[in-house]
């Protein structure tokens, strides 16, 4: 069996952390965003209307679940309500979406500069 080079051993990484990532959008998406928007409904607070398609609520609730005591001036969400329906799996989701989604950009970086980039 043939050896695989450092290039294609980064592209089979990079596509399982790819698919990592997927799944980790996926599932904070489905289960934590879906509970939070619809406790905050029953308390009448809507979900950003301009954020419809986009995905940027989707950081704002992560970092807010992870790290609920830091000092915020603003948010693109409701901070207090995010902090007070987040439930112990949607941290576990978020801690989940976070270090993928910086693994992912991390890794692409790397891949950019070692085998894309010409100086």
């Amino acid at each position: 069996m043939e050896e695989l080079s450092t290039e294609s051993l980064m592209a089979v990484v990079f596509f399982i952390v790819l698919l990592i990532w997927g799944t980790a959008i996926f599932l904070f998406g489905r289960i934590t965003i879906k509970h939070l928007e619809q406790e905050m409904l029953k308390e009448g607070i809507e979900p950003p209307a301009w954020d419809k398609g986009i995905g940027a609520r989707m950081v704002a609730y992560a970092g807010i679940i992870a790290w609920p005591n830091l000092k915020r001036h603003a948010s693109l969400v409701n901070i207090e309500a995010t902090k007070r329906f987040s439930r112990s799996k949607d941290k576990k989701l978020a801690w989940f979406y976070i270090i993928s989604s910086v693994s992912i950009f991390t890794l692409g970086l790397i891949i950019y500069y070692l085998y894309i980039h010409k100086s």
